[in-house]
């Protein structure tokens, strides 16, 4: 497993019947998790829930607010800075196992040095893209939602990361890096976060399991002679990490060698056990 474990602001306080119980800094926080299927361990410790997301059978949902939260605040990680605050679609803006992938990176990115281009697609609020930068990374990131990449430059500024260390693109994905195949550009990183269901600008319907084996083989296309990494998180409930495994041999690794991790990505819950949160496969040069 990927263990996100260093962080001090954030952590799971415990987790029970659909929820999970976190702090956010000083605010805790109450979110429905499908994955949950137990009781909780530590039912006092939920009194403590400033505000809770109640999901609606018509579906989405609204939060629920025991007392006054700021609209967003700050939290750290390291030598990283983010804003979070409670969305209407129950998320934060901040996906805190994902940790476990920055310091893998950053470590990547230290012992190469200088020059590092990295590409980081679905890049939603920017937490890899600062991570990545803080590093010393060049980082271009994609995001087809404007008010997502607006949050990650408002993280970049955050963090005291250089306006120059990061390009910032509002499109499709996979249209952007077809495009950076026709212009020869490549990256020594690539990550991706995709979405397991979504609608494309034009209403076309994006399915993960149907588009990920596309999506991977044409990223591998953009990656220089001599890469560095290459990224794949998934939550689609049901995909393995094998399947990210398979994905990742059939393009990256055929291309370039190398050798691929692929795990679960967990966090540690304070009341015992840890809370499931996807799978990242990873690939490195041997």
């Amino acid at each position: 497993m990927f263990i996100a474990d260093q962080w001090q602001t954030f952590e799971v306080i415990d987790t029970g019947n659909g929820e999970k119980l976190e702090r956010w800094g000083k605010y805790v926080l109450c979110r429905p998790d499908p994955q949950v299927i137990w009781p909780q361990a530590d039912p006092i410790s939920w009194d403590a829930a400033q505000a809770r997301y109640h999901r609606s059978e018509r579906g989405g949902g609204e939060w629920r607010f025991r007392e006054q939260l700021p609209e967003r605040w700050q939290i750290s990680y390291k030598d990283l800075k983010f804003h979070v605050r409670p969305t209407g679609f129950k998320h934060t803006g901040l996906f805190p196992e994902q940790a476990a992938n920055w310091d893998w990176m950053r470590k990547l990115i230290r012992a190469r040095g200088e020059g590092v281009r990295v590409l980081n697609l679905f890049a939603y609020t920017g937490g890899a893209t600062v991570a990545c930068a803080a590093q010393g990374a060049h980082v271009t990131h994609v995001d087809a939602a404007k008010g997502m990449v607006q949050w990650a430059k408002e993280n970049r500024e955050l963090s005291g990361i250089p306006e120059t260390s990061c390009r910032f693109i509002v499109e499709d994905a996979l249209a952007f890096v077809r495009r950076e195949i026709r212009r020869g550009n490549t990256y020594d990183g690539i990550l991706m976060d995709p979405p397991s269901y979504g609608r494309g600008p034009s209403g076309e319907v994006w399915k993960l399991e149907n588009e990920l084996y596309t999506l991977v083989d044409t990223c591998a296309q953009v990656l220089s002679d001599h890469p560095l990494f290459f990224l794949v998180n998934s939550y689609t409930t049901g995909f393995q990490p094998a399947v990210l495994r398979n994905v990742i041999g059939r393009t990256v690794v055929s291309r370039f060698g190398g050798q691929i991790d692929a795990e679960e990505v967990v966090l540690p819950v304070r009341s015992g056990g840890v809370l499931p949160c996807g799978a990242s496969g990873r690939w490195q040069l041997k």
